[in-house]
C-alpha cells in the first residue's frame, strides 16, 4: 500500500492550434474504443453536433487539432475514476500527530510531496512555511522512528530551489556557485549571474548532484532539510529514502488559483481572465519544465528500484526554457490577445536560471523524460480550457510583495 498525497486529475477541453499533429481516421477509432464512446457519445459529451463528426476525416474535412489530446485525456480521466475507490482519501493536516498515524496505518511506502510553495512568499511568511515543511516532516520521522509501523520505503520531494543559482562557468575561474544577484544590478537592469571571484559574467551549466546546496529563500532552506531529514533517518532506522529534487513541475491537476508559484499557472489565469502578462528582469530567465507525467514515472521508479536507495536525484526535462517563450507559446495556444510585456521588474530572492544534469537519474534508474516541452502545453493547456475560470490574485500578490519590499 502507497500513501501519496499527490492529486491528479486528467481531463481536458478544445484549446487553439499551434502545430499540433493531425489525428487520422484510424487513430480517431482507436482512440474512441480506448475511451469506450461511440461517435454518437463523443458528440453529445462535448455538445457538437454528430453529423459533424461524422463528416470528420471524409471529404477533405480534417478532424479538429484538439481531438487527439482530448481524447488521450479522457482516457487518462477515466483510468483515474476506476482507481477512485481504491484508494483512501484522508483530510488532514502534516501538523497533527493523530493525522499521520491514521494515514500511515497499514502502509508501505510513503511518498512525501506536502509542502508550502513558492519562494517569494516564502520571504515573509516563514514560521508558516518552516512549520509545514520542517515541523510537518519531524511529526512523521518522530512516528518511524517511536511508534509501531509498516513502512518500508520512503521518498521524499526535494526541489531544485536548493542549488540556489546552481552551477555556472566562468571565463576566468572555471566552474562556479554565484551567489544570489544583487539589488543593485538588477535595479540598472544587469540581471546577469556574476563569477563569486572575479565579478565576470558566467555562463549556464546544467546543474548536477554534486553541485553546491546554497538556497536563496526560506522555501529552499526548508526543502534542503527536508531532504537531509529524510537521508538521515532513513539510514538511522534502515528505512531506505529518497529524494528527488524536482524543477518546476507542471501538468493537469495543478492549482489555478496560487498567484505566487507556477509561472505556466499564473500566465495561464492571467489569459483566460483576459489580463495581460507582465515578464520579470529581460524574460531572458529560464527554468527547467518537466510535465508531471515524467515526474510520476521518475516517482515510480524510485519506489521500485532498490538502486534508488540513499540517493538524491535531479528529475527535470534538462533543458533551460525562457520566460519569453513560455508567454508567447501560452498565448498561442490559448489564440490570446493578452499583451506581454516585459517590464524590468524583478523579485528579491529569485533566481536567474537552473537547469537539470539527468545522468545520474538515466543511469541508475534508466529514467528519460518523455513529454517534450511543446507536447506539455498541448496537454497543459487543453486541461486549462476544461476548467472554470478563476479569479485572478496575481495584482494582489505584487502588492503583497511590494509591500514586503521584495518586489522591485
Amino acid at each position: 500500500m502507497y500513501l501519496i498525497n499527490l492529486n491528479m486529475i486528467y481531463s481536458c477541453k478544445q484549446f487553439k492550434d499551434y502545430q499540433v499533429e493531425q489525428i487520422t481516421i484510424d487513430e480517431f477509432k482507436q482512440l474512441l474504443k480506448e475511451a469506450n464512446l461511440t461517435k454518437r457519445e463523443f458528440s453529445e459529451l462535448l455538445q457538437i453536433s454528430y453529423q459533424g463528426v461524422n463528416n470528420w476525416g471524409t471529404n477533405g474535412r480534417e478532424y479538429p487539432y484538439w481531438i487527439k489530446s482530448w481524447l488521450e485525456n479522457y482516457i487518462k480521466a477515466k483510468s483515474y475514476e476506476s482507481i477512485k475507490d481504491k484508494v483512501n482519501f484522508i483530510k488532514g493536516t502534516v501538523l497533527s500527530y493523530d493525522d499521520w498515524k491514521k494515514a500511515l496505518d497499514g502502509v508501505d511506502v510513503v511518498v512525501h510531496l506536502a509542502a508550502e510553495t513558492g519562494t517569494g512568499q516564502s520571504m515573509y511568511e516563514i514560521e508558516k512555511y518552516t512549520d509545514v515543511n520542517i515541523k510537518g516532516t519531524s511529526i512523521f520521522l518522530d512516528i518511524l522512528a517511536n511508534e509501531k509501523h509498516s513502512v518500508k520505503k520512503m521518498i521524499v520531494a526535494s526541489s531544485r530551489s536548493i542549488y540556489g543559482e546552481g552551477k555556472y562557468d566562468c571565463p576566468k575561474c572555471g566552474i562556479v556557485y554565484p551567489s544570489e544577484r544583487k539589488d543593485e544590478d538588477m535595479a540598472r537592469g544587469d540581471f546577469a549571474v556574476k563569477c563569486p571571484h572575479c565579478g565576470a559574467n558566467a555562463k549556464l551549466m546544467a546543474t548536477d548532484e554534486e553541485s553546491k546546496i546554497h538556497p536563496s529563500s526560506i522555501y529552499g532552506i526548508t526543502k534542503q532539510v527536508q531532504e537531509q531529514m529524510f537521508l538521515v533517518m532513513g539510514k538511522s532506522l534502515n528505512i531506505p529514502a529518497v529524494a528527488f529534487r524536482y524543477q518546476n513541475v507542471y501538468g493537469a491537476g495543478q492549482s489555478l488559483s496560487n498567484p505566487y508559484t507556477g509561472i505556466l499557472s499564473i500566465f495561464s489565469t492571467r489569459i483566460k481572465n483576459g489580463n495581460d502578462i507582465n515578464i520579470f528582469e529581460d524574460g531572458k530567465e529560464s527554468r527547467d519544465f518537466v510535465y508531471v507525467d515524467d515526474v510520476v514515472e521518475a516517482t515510480i521508479l524510485g519506489i521500485e528500484k532498490d538502486e534508488a536507495n540513499y540517493e538524491v536525484f535531479n528529475v527535470g526535462l534538462g533543458k533551460a526554457i525562457d520566460v519569453n517563450t513560455v508567454a508567447s507559446t501560452l498565448t498561442r495556444a490559448y489564440d490570446s490577445k493578452s499583451k506581454i510585456t516585459i517590464s524590468g521588474n524583478y523579485r528579491l530572492g529569485d533566481i536567474r536560471d537552473n537547469y537539470a544534469d539527468l545522468k545520474k537519474i538515466k543511469s541508475k534508474l534508466g529514467f528519460e523524460p518523455k513529454i517534450s516541452f511543446e507536447e506539455g502545453i498541448k496537454r497543459f493547456t487543453a486541461w486549462v480550457n476544461s476548467q472554470e475560470i478563476v479569479e485572478d490574485k496575481y495584482e494582489k500578490s505584487i502588492k503583497e510583495m511590494k509591500e514586503k519590499g521584495l518586489y522591485k
